[in-house]
């Protein structure tokens, strides 16, 4: 399964603020933290606080922060919200579908996926390895 660059700019705004979870960052400072498009965070950012993952602040002194202790952010759930698409295979468009055991072996190999990140919270993912932020660029 390969997740799609959305959820890779979710996961990563994500994991620069529960790093920071006491201080308001700007979209401006993670952009340029993982060089990537400022343009392409916004969307991503505007998603996530309309869905209660983030807090914004406007103003002079304003920016984003998380809406929730990173404890209480699942990674799973997170995934579900950020996909759009889970079929592995374009099984719908072939003949045998209806007969061929591999459609069942492909859903419980995501369910099984799924699973996996259904144990994590980002919490469990700041802390895992270790911190990351010397190799951030500096913002």
């Amino acid at each position: 399964m390969r997740l799609t660059r959305y959820t890779d700019y979710a996961m990563r705004v994500l994991l620069y603020l529960a790093r920071k979870p006491d201080t308001l960052c700007s979209i401006g400072d993670i952009a340029r933290a993982y060089a990537i498009s400022q343009n392409h965070l916004m969307k991503v950012v505007n998603d996530l606080v309309n869905a209660g993952y983030l807090e914004s602040v406007r103003g002079r002194h304003g920016g984003i922060r998380l809406a929730k202790p990173a404890a209480d952010i699942n990674v799973g759930a997170l995934v579900r919200h950020t996909e759009d698409d889970f079929d592995l295979v374009g099984c719908g468009s072939c003949i045998i579908a209806p007969a061929c055991g591999l459609t069942s072996v492909l859903d419980e190999a995501l369910q099984s996926f799924l699973a996996t990140l259904d144990r994590y919270s980002l919490a469990d993912i700041v802390a895992r390895k270790g911190d990351f932020g010397y190799l951030l660029r500096a913002s």
